[in-house]
Formats: structure tokens, sequence, C-alpha cells
């Protein structure tokens, strides 16, 4: 897996990638947190170290937003899509659908070639 997925959002990405890349992100956040706990020697980071759950999230949002965006290019749609992620209640699912399950268009596009060619 090449770190460029998580820290540019030009070109395109698969379903799978995405999915794949997603699930990266998530398993390292809970890691970073658990070693966190450790070395703070907080018993849950929830009540006594929030400042470090909240600065690991932020640093994770980043990569989180640029995978967004490498997949709506693939749809063939502007990166800019990714913000409807924040309108609430149907924008999740709007972007669930669409980034997470929806294939992506054939062919290049004017965001780059084909990820699955």
């Amino acid at each position: 897996m090449d770190i460029d997925l998580f820290l540019t959002n030009t070109g395109r990405l698969s379903r799978q990638a995405f999915w794949i890349c997603h699930i990266v992100l998530v398993v390292t956040y809970l890691l970073i947190l658990f070693l966190l706990d450790d070395v703070l020697d907080c018993r849950s980071y929830y009540h006594n170290d929030k400042f470090a759950s909240f600065a690991v999230m932020a640093v994770m949002t980043i990569p989180s937003i640029n995978l967004g965006i490498k997949r709506f290019h693939d749809l063939g749609k502007t990166g800019w899509w990714v913000l409807i992620g924040f309108v609430p209640i149907i924008g999740g699912l709007w972007y669930l659908i669409e980034a997470g399950f929806l294939p992506g268009a054939k062919g290049p596009n004017q965001y780059g070639p084909d990820p699955l060619s």
C-alpha cells in the first residue's frame, strides 16, 4: 500500500482500495489510542485524555478526506463532493452509498486513468 494514497488528493481510487484504506485508518486510529492509553496511563481516553483522542482523530481526518476525494474522482465528480458528508443525516448516507458502493466510471476520465485497468 502506497503512502501517497493517504497524503495526496489527486487521481482515482477503486471501491476495494477505498474500503481497504479506510479499514487501515480505523485500525491505525484504534492502535494509536490504545498505545496512548498505555503511555499516558489512562483508564479511559474518553474521560481522562480527550485532547489526545481529538488530536489523533484530527490527524486521521486528513487522509480520510483525501481518500474520499480520490473516490469521487473515480466516479467522475469533483472532490468537493466529500463535503456532502457534513449535511446532517442524509449527507453521511449519500457519501456512504456513492463512495462505498457505486462503481467508478469506466475508462479514463479528467482525473486520471481507470484504477481497475
